[in-house]
C-alpha cells in the first residue's frame, strides 16, 4: 500500500518453541488447540435487495486500456438486477451454544432488535443529493461510481443496514471475542449490535453532533469496535488515532475532525489528551475503556459509566438519526501517516465501506458465518479496519482480539488458540516469523536440516506449480507435507488459514519464497487509505510472486503515461475510491483528476494475465546527476536478500554522480520496539560463519571488522553485477550505529522508510560519502 496509509508495528513474532525429537522434524512442534464451540442449525432466511437507485449515481468512464474487471470470474459476487433479487447465504451455519458475555455488558432484556426501525429490505434506500464525485466538507455527499450492470452495480447500503442484515441471519453466532482473566469472552452478533446501539445513545447523550468526530485512541478491543460503530450510528465520524502519536499529533487529529468525544484505552493515553484538551474547543467528554480511573475529572467517564449514560435516550431518537443517514455520506475518517506534512483526513462513505467489504469477500469466496480473524494491527489503519471489522461484519465472521503485547511475543499463542481462517500481516511480521524459524532450524541436527531442506525444495516447487496453474504435484510432496509443512502450520496457528495476506509495505522475494517453500504462500494486497484499503488482491490459485494481484471485481486500473516498458502511474476507479480529504480541496484535487480517477503516486505495470506489479513510487525515484531515473526499492531489496546480516538499506544518489547506500545491522528489538545493540541470532550466525565472535553491532562497527565488511562488499558487488546500467551500481556504503525504528522516526507505522527524515537525520554522514562540506 502507498505511504498515505499506516499501521503501527513493533517487532514481534509468534512464539514457536522447540519440540521433542519425536514430535518435530525441524524443531517446530505440532501444537495443540482447543476445539471450536459446536453449533446447531439456524433457520434459513431470505433477504430482499432493492432495484438500483438513480440519485447520486454516475456511470463509470472506460479506461484507455482494457478493463480487467470484464475478464474476472464474478460468479461469487452479489449483483442487483432491475427487479429485487433474493439472496440466500452460501452456507447456513449452525447456531452456537450459549456464549458468555463480557462482564457488565448484559444490557436490557428482551428482543435485541427492538427499536431497530431501519428494515433489512433495501427498497427504501435513497442517496443524498450530490453534484460531484468528490467533496471536502463534512456534511456533503458524493456521486457514486456505479456500474450500469454486473459488479459495481449493487444497491448501496449504509453501515447500519449491513450490520442489521448480518444480525438478522447470524445473530446467535460469535461476533467479537476478547480475553478476560485468561478466558475468551464472546459477544454474539445480537449482543454486539445491542452494545453498539447503547453506545450510540450514550454518544447522543454526551452531545455528539452530526458530522463531528469521535477519536479512538487505544489497542484493538471490543470497546474500540463498539465506539467506532456506535459513533457512526449516532451520526458522527469515527476517527482512529495511532497509539504511538504524540500529544501534539493527537491534538491535530482531534481538532481536524472536530471531535466531541475522545475514547482512550488507559491512563497512559489519557495523559496525552489531558495535555491538549484545552486546545480542543469541540471536546465535550473523554471515555476511558480499560482500567480504573486514577483521577476523577469532570466529563471523564469509565466504560461502564459511559454505556449507562444513554439509557434514557429513546429508540425513536436514535432511529431518527440512523434513518437520516445515506450511503453516499461520510461515516469514517482514516488519517494518513503525515510523512510529508500534517496527516490528511481521508473521508470514507458508508458505500465505500459496505461495497468494498462485499466485493473483496465475494472475490475471495469467503463463507458466511464461518470465517474468523485475529485483530492485532492498529485499527486506525485502513487495512486492519476493513479486514477485522467491516469484512467480518459483511460475512458474519468472528474477530478475536489479541493481547496488547501481541507484537512482543504473545501473538503466536493467540494464533494457536484461535486458528484463524484468514491472517493479515505487514511484511515485517512475516519477516520476523521467517527469522525465528530459520534460527530454530539452524540449531537442528544434521539429519533434521537435510530433511527440512529437502522438504522446502519440494514445497517451493509445488507452490510455483500451483501459482503457474500447472496442477502438478511433485514427487514426495505428501511425505514432505506430513513431515514438515503440517507441523509448521500447526506451530504457527495457521493450519486452518486459507488466506495468509501481506500488504501495507513492500515484501521481499526472499520472504515470499521462504513461505512458498513451506507450502504456505503469502498473498499480496495493494491499495491505500484513499481506496478504502484493497485495490488489487491475490488469493488461492490467483497469485504471482512479487505481484500484488488482480483488481477488485467492479473496479478498474489505468496506467497513466506509460513508458516504453509499460510502466505508468497506477490510477484507481471504483466505488472504493474515497470522497475527498476533509477540509483540504487542494490536496483532494491533487489526488483525484477531473474524471474522478484516483492517482496513487505509485508506478506499476501489468502482465498478460492482468496481474499488477508495483515498480516504484514517483516521489521516491532517484534522478542522478546524469539524468537517469532509478527506483530505489528493488536495489535495496536485492541488497537485503544478498546479505543476511543487513536489516535496513536506503539508497542515496538524487542529483549526485553516483549511488551510495546506508545500511543497518540486524539487532534484537526490546519490548518497547527499540532496537538494541545485540545482534539477532541470524546476524550472530552470519558472523560465526566468517570466524567472528561478535555479538553486538558496536563491536563490528567500531573496528570495521574486516571479515564482515568484506562480506558486505562482496554482497554489494553481486547486486551490482545484475544492474541494468553502470548508473545503477552502488559505489559506496556506510553502516549506521543503530537500526531504523518507528520511535527513531526513520520508519513509518507500516515500517516503510521515511526517506526525507532519514536524509535529514544523517545529513552529516551523507555529506562525508559525497565529500561535500556542511552548510
Amino acid at each position: 500500500m502507498s505511504d498515505q496509509q499506516d499501521s503501527v508495528l513493533t517487532n514481534g513474532v509468534p512464539d514457536i518453541e522447540k519440540s521433542s525429537e519425536s514430535s518435530s522434524v525441524i524443531g517446530i512442534p505440532l501444537g495443540e488447540t482447543k476445539p471450536l464451540v459446536p453449533v446447531a442449525k439456524l433457520q434459513q432466511k431470505e433477504i430482499y435487495c432493492s432495484p438500483l437507485v438513480n440519485g447520486g449515481v454516475v456511470n463509470h468512464p472506460q479506461p484507455e486500456s482494457e478493463s480487467e474487471s470484464d475478464e474476472e470470474d464474478t460468479d461469487s459476487q452479489e449483483s442487483v438486477a432491475v427487479e429485487p433479487a433474493v439472496i440466500t447465504p452460501s452456507r447456513i451455519p449452525e447456531a452456537p451454544a450459549k456464549l458468555p458475555r463480557s462482564p457488565g455488558q448484559e444490557g436490557p432484556q428482551g428482543d435485541p432488535l427492538s427499536g431497530a426501525s431501519v428494515p433489512l429490505k433495501l427498497s427504501d434506500v435513497s442517496l443524498a443529493t450530490a453534484e460531484q464525485l468528490w467533496c471536502t466538507s463534512r456534511d456533503q455527499a458524493v456521486k457514486l461510481r456505479m456500474a450500469e450492470t454486473g459488479p459495481g452495480s449493487e444497491a448501496p447500503m449504509t453501515i447500519h443496514q449491513m450490520f442489521l442484515k448480518t444480525v438478522k441471519i447470524y445473530g446467535d453466532l460469535p461476533a467479537v471475542a476478547s480475553k478476560k482473566e485468561g478466558q475468551w469472552v464472546t459477544l454474539t452478533w445480537r449482543e454486539y449490535y445491542q452494545q453498539c446501539r447503547a453506545a450510540a445513545k450514550s454518544f447522543l447523550k454526551l452531545g455528539l453532533e452530526r458530522y463531528h468526530g469521535v477519536g479512538i485512541l487505544g489497542f484493538n478491543s471490543p470497546e474500540w469496535f463498539i465506539s467506532d460503530i456506535g459513533c457512526i450510528l449516532a451520526g458522527g465520524f469515527a476517527a482512529g488515532i495511532y497509539t504511538t502519536n504524540s500529544p501534539e499529533a493527537c491534538q491535530y487529529v482531534a481538532d481536524n475532525c472536530e471531535a466531541n468525544v475522545l475514547v482512550v484505552e488507559n491512563h497512559k493515553q489519557l495523559l496525552k489528551i489531558l495535555q491538549i484538551k484545552e486546545q480542543l474547543p469541540h471536546l465535550k467528554a473523554i471515555v476511558q475503556y480499560k482500567d480504573e480511573l486514577q483521577q476523577k475529572l469532570p466529563n471523564l467517564y469509565t466504560w461502564a459509566e459511559f454505556m449507562k449514560l444513554g439509557e434514557e435516550v429513546s429508540d425513536e431518537r436514535l432511529d431518527a438519526v440512523v434513518d437520516s443517514q445515506r450511503a453516499n455520506q461520510c461515516c469514517t475518517l482514516i488519517y494518513t501517516s503525515g510523512t510529508t506534512g500534517n496527516p490528511k483526513g481521508v473521508m470514507l462513505s458508508h458505500d465505500n465501506i459496505t461495497w468494498t467489504s462485499n466485493a473483496v469477500g465475494a472475490m475471495t469466496s469467503l463463507q458466511h458465518g464461518v470465517e474468523c480473524v485475529v485483530s492485532y494491527l492498529p485499527l486506525s489503519h485502513v487495512a486492519a479496519q476493513i479486514n477485522d471489522m467491516w469484512i467480518c461484519m459483511r460475512f458474519a465472521g468472528a474477530t478475536y482480539f489479541a493481547d496488547p503485547d501481541a507484537l512482543k511475543g504473545s501473538l503466536g499463542t493467540t494464533l494457536k488458540e484461535v486458528r484463524p481462517t484468514s491472517f493479515l500481516g505487514v511484511p515485517r511480521v512475516w519477516e520476523k516469523m521467517q527469522e525465528k524459524m530459520k534460527a530454530i532450524g539452524a540449531k537442528s541436527s544434521g539429519m533434521k536440516k537435510r530433511v527440512a531442506n529437502w522438504a522446502k525444495s519440494i514445497g517451493l516447487q509445488a507452490s510455483y506449480s500451483a501459482m503457474n496453474g500447472e496442477n502438478v504435484v511433485p514427487w514426495g510432496f505428501m511425505l514432505a507435507n506430513n513431515l514438515v509443512f503440517k507441523k509448521v502450520r500447526w506451530a504457527l496457528g495457521l493450519d486452518r488459514c486459507k488466506n495468509c495476506l501481506t500488504g501495507a509495505a513492500p515484501i521481499t522475494k526472499e520472504t515470499l519464497e521462504y513461505f512458498m517453500s513451506l507450502s504456505l504462500p503469502l498473498y499480496e494486497l495493494y491499495g491505500m487509505s484513499e481506496s478504502t484499503g484493497p485495490h488489487t488482491i491475490s488469493w488461492e490459485n490467483n497469485f504471482k510472486i512479487m505481484s500484488c494481484g488482480k483488481v477488485v471485481v467492479g473496479c478498474q486500473t489505468k496506467l497513466d503515461k506509460p513508458d516504453e516498458d509499460g510502466n505508468g502511474e497506477i490510477c484507481f476507479w471504483g466505488r472504493h475510491v474515497f470522497m475527498g480529504y476533509l477540509n483540504e480541496p487542494e490536496k483532494t484535487e491533487e489526488a483525484l483528476d477531473q474524471e474522478g480517477w484516483l492517482h496513487s503516486g505509485d508506478l506499476g505495470k501489468r502482465d498478460k494475465d492482468n496481474f499488477l506489479f508495483i515498480t516504484g513510487r514517483i516521489k521516491e525515484l532517484i534522478i542522478t546527476a546524469g539524468g537517469e531515473n532509478i527506483p530505489p526499492v528493488p536495489i535495496e531489496d536485492a541488497v537485503k536478500a544478498e546479505i543476511a546480516i543487513i536489516s535496513n538499506a536506503m539508497l542515496l544518489g538524487d542529483k549526485m554522480k553516483f549511488l551510495s547506500m546506508m545500511l543497518t545491522l540486524k539487532c534484537i528489538v526490546d519490548d518497547n520496539g527499540e532496537p538494541t545493540d545485540e545482534l539477532t541470532p541470524e546476524a550472530v550466525a552470519f558472523c560465526h560463519q566468517r570466524g567472528i565472535t561478535a555479538t553486538k553491532a558496536s563491536e563490528i562497527i567500531a573496528s570495521k571488522e574486516p571479515a564482515i565488511y568484506k562480506a558486505i562488499q562482496e554482497g554489494i558487488e553481486h547486486v551490482n553485477a545484475k544492474a541494468t546500467s553502470n548508473a545503477q551500481r552502488v559505489q559506496k556504503w556506510v553502516i549506521l550505529d543503530r537500526d531504523f525504528s518507528i520511535s527513531g522516526g526513520e520508519l513509518g507505522p507500516t515500517m516503510k522508510l521515511k526517506r526525507g527524515v532519514v536524509v535529514k537525520k544523517f545529513q552529516e554522514k551523507i555529506n562525508k560519502i559525497y565529500g561535500m562540506a556542511q552548510e
